[in-house]
């Protein structure tokens, strides 16, 4: 049975953005502030490391329903019993991480432009969901391309039947625009991780996102 999972407001973990606070009490606190999905990014700890890590954030999240997916690294996830894995266009190829993960696990692939999108075709039977963008220009991610704007998330939606979540420099000016764009849900980094306090910032975002929704199911 495929996992159950939740765009509304997601949270991607970065390391050094949590500074000395740490992701495990970020991400506890963003719990409670509304998060609905969280994604383990940390291409610096080592493997063993890493694999603790999203153990011990299984554990916390499982609980609450609040599914817990690997970023690109398909042998933690399956370490970790994780919910998923979300890959780059440069990672490991959706249908490769199918097999792997099996039918009831999540995976999600980033697309960035409708070009992209194309480029991923073949790919689509694979993946649950797209995170798009960057919406916004952000410092966050070296590689993470030009800015597309609430106009190429829109563009990318219409293509597809899939979920998609946009992501890329949004804080609360931003998030009416990408639902108003046909995104389901948004996925943050910064926002939440470097906040001084993580859940006030959840809190709030997850209230802008109610409110970009209108009332949807």
């Amino acid at each position: 049975m495929r996992h159950l999972f939740d765009l509304r407001l997601y949270l991607v973990t970065d390391p050094v953005l949590a500074g000395p606070r740490g992701v495990v009490d970020t991400v506890k606190a963003a719990i409670e502030g509304g998060v609905t999905m969280v994604q383990l990014r940390d291409p610096v700890s080592p493997t063993r490391v890493l694999v603790e890590q999203a153990r011990f954030l299984k554990q916390i999240l499982a609980p609450r329903g609040i599914p817990l997916i690997l970023n690109d690294r398909v042998d933690v996830a399956l370490a970790a019993d994780a919910d998923g894995v979300h890959v780059g266009q440069n990672d490991m190829a959706p249908a490769d991480v199918r097999r792997l993960l099996g039918p009831d696990r999540i995976v999600g692939l980033s697309v960035g432009s409708p070009v992209e999108f194309a480029a991923s075709a073949g790919s689509l039977g694979s993946v649950d969901y797209l995170g798009t963008g960057p919406v916004r220009s952000t410092a966050t991610k070296a590689d993470a391309g030009a800015a597309i704007g609430p106009e190429g998330l829109a563009a990318v939606v219409r293509m597809t039947d899939l979920p998609v979540v946009a992501i890329g420099g949004i804080g609360l000016g931003e998030v009416a625009g990408v639902f108003g764009a046909g995104a389901r849900g948004i996925a943050v980094v910064s926002a939440i991780m470097a906040a001084t306090d993580p859940g006030a910032a959840a809190r709030d975002l997850r209230m802008e996102v109610e409110k970009g929704r209108g009332g949807q199911p």
